[in-house]
């Protein structure tokens, strides 16, 4: 079994810990968003138990990843940081349950397994984090966007022409 494969309830009452770093390039799902496969993201994915005695895991994840800006289409350095607890139900119809009792939106409640590989969790963290809108706060070049804007009239100069040729 892999070092990777754990069973999440035993993992969660045992207060089991595993963390590591591992390349973006090895997340082929997280790199079909980045703009390249280069960085690092370090994890860790804790195992606890509830206030209510339920198997819980907090997987973190940090690091830096490369995304295309929505504005200037130029690629930037974007930072990852994301911490969410995952309580743990055995089938639907307990994590709908726990969900329910638990009423908190900041605690996410899935189905366990007693194979889970955790790589996937990190990942789904990963991708997670990133913005849905991907764009620098202000983008260091903006030539493309001047040019298009050049070219482009402006929706009220049109009015104008209208406003002038009105009787009053």
């Amino acid at each position: 079994m892999s070092a990777f494969v754990i069973d999440a309830f035993e993992f969660g009452r045992s207060n089991g810990h595993r963390d590591g770093t591992t390349p973006v390039a090895q997340m082929t799902r997280l790199v079909k968003d980045c703009a390249d496969d280069s960085g690092d993201i370090a994890w860790s994915v804790d195992g606890s138990l509830t206030s209510h005695d339920y198997p819980a895991l907090t997987v973190a994840v940090s690091g830096s990843v490369q995304l295309v800006c929505q504005r200037c289409l130029n690629p930037f350095a974007y930072e990852l940081e994301s911490s969410t607890m995952l309580v743990l139900g055995k089938d639907d119809e307990e994590a709908d349950q726990i969900e329910d009792m638990l009423d908190d939106e900041s605690i996410d409640v899935i189905v366990g397994s007693r194979t889970s590989d955790i790589r996937d969790l990190i990942e789904d963290e990963a991708l997670l984090a990133l913005p849905q809108v991907p764009k620098h706060d202000v983008c260091p070049d903006t030539k493309l966007l001047d040019a298009l804007n050049a070219d482009k009239p402006s929706p009220f100069a049109g009015l104008k022409d209208i406003k002038t040729d009105l009787p009053n």
